[in-house]
């Protein structure tokens, strides 16, 4: 142990546990590169399993997001710095990957679009700045509004939930430190991950952590509302060679046609994979399948024949 660090490590414990020093990195800087990336993956795999503790959390979250979208709410997320990235990178993937509207799922960032690729020094200590973001977005009783803040403390996520709390919305925040005094929100999703190899450092094993829980709340509400079929993106946006392939070959295997076959009913339901397999299901128009796929949904459609098909809506969560 290097002179003064049982004094520093005992101070850091009075830090919130992000913040702290990490107990097997003093020596972090004396190690080899392959060593330091070795500590850096068993660090992720603390994230993971601080996920799996948060789960029931992370189910309700993405319950109440299923039931918003469902309704013709929409999600909003917010936060700053790495936070506010990845809430970016949540949103910006929703629509080519379930081909859902971009306006069902936004982001703000603290800074505004700059920040996300330079820091905006100041920026997610101003609370008025959050809670004018989700002025702006008009945030009523039919949306959700997911703050992200690694330390659960950031005065931009502050402020924008309690104005979304005000404004009768569902507030959930996605943190990896307890609120120091109790969250004000419908939804706790606290996944902990302890401290960083880098003290402070949130950008890893916290951001892998916060990664995972939003890429399973919006992908468990898409699922909900019958974006993924049989464990396709039946919704996908075919505009590039690879994704035309891809839209292609998913209609191939749900119809079991061959391979000319499904590409002539691709373009007959003008590019549309959901539409095409409702045609081939129904024996319908593409205009007759989209009307049907509107009253039933191809889960429905596509019932029997399938084993296990037992999924149920999900429930709106309590407030």
């Amino acid at each position: 142990m290097r002179s003064g660090a049982g004094s520093s490590r005992a101070s850091s414990t009075k830090l919130p546990p992000t913040e702290r020093l990490h107990p097997r990195a003093d020596d972090l800087d004396l190690r080899s590169i392959g060593s330091v990336v070795r500590q850096l993956h068993d660090e992720d795999v603390v994230a993971v399993r601080a996920v799996r503790s948060a789960l029931p959390a992370v189910t309700q979250a993405a319950t109440a997001v299923a039931n918003a979208l469902r309704a013709g709410g929409r999600l909003l997320y917010v936060g700053a710095g790495t936070s506010g990235r990845l809430g970016v990178l949540d949103a910006s993937e929703c629509p080519p990957t379930f081909g859902s509207s971009p306006s069902q799922v936004q982001a703000c960032i603290a800074g505004g679009r700059r920040a996300l690729t330079r820091a905006v020094e100041g920026a997610e200590d101003d609370a008025d700045a959050g809670a004018d973001d989700v002025r702006t977005f008009d945030a009523g009783p039919l949306d959700v509004v997911c703050g992200i803040s690694a330390s659960a403390s950031t005065p931009y996520v502050r402020g924008a939930l309690r104005e979304a709390k005000r404004r009768g919305a569902h507030t959930v925040l996605v943190c990896c430190n307890r609120p120091g005094t109790r969250a004000d929100v419908d939804t706790l999703v606290l996944a902990r991950t302890g401290p960083e190899l880098v003290a402070g450092s949130t950008r890893l094993k916290a951001g892998t952590a916060t990664k995972l829980i939003l890429n399973a709340i919006t992908t468990a509400a898409f699922v909900a509302l019958g974006k993924v079929y049989r464990g396709r993106m039946v919704d996908v946006r075919p505009v590039n060679a690879k994704l035309r392939a891809r839209a292609a070959r998913m209609v191939a295997e749900l119809t079991e046609l061959p391979a000319s076959e499904a590409s002539r009913l691709l373009e007959a339901a003008g590019g549309e994979v959901k539409v095409a397999v409702a045609m081939h299901f129904t024996g319908l128009s593409a205009r007759g399948a989209r009307k049907r796929l509107q009253e039933n949904g191809l889960r429905a459609l596509g019932a029997s024949g399938r084993k296990g098909a037992h999924a149920r809506s999900p429930r709106s969560p309590g407030r």
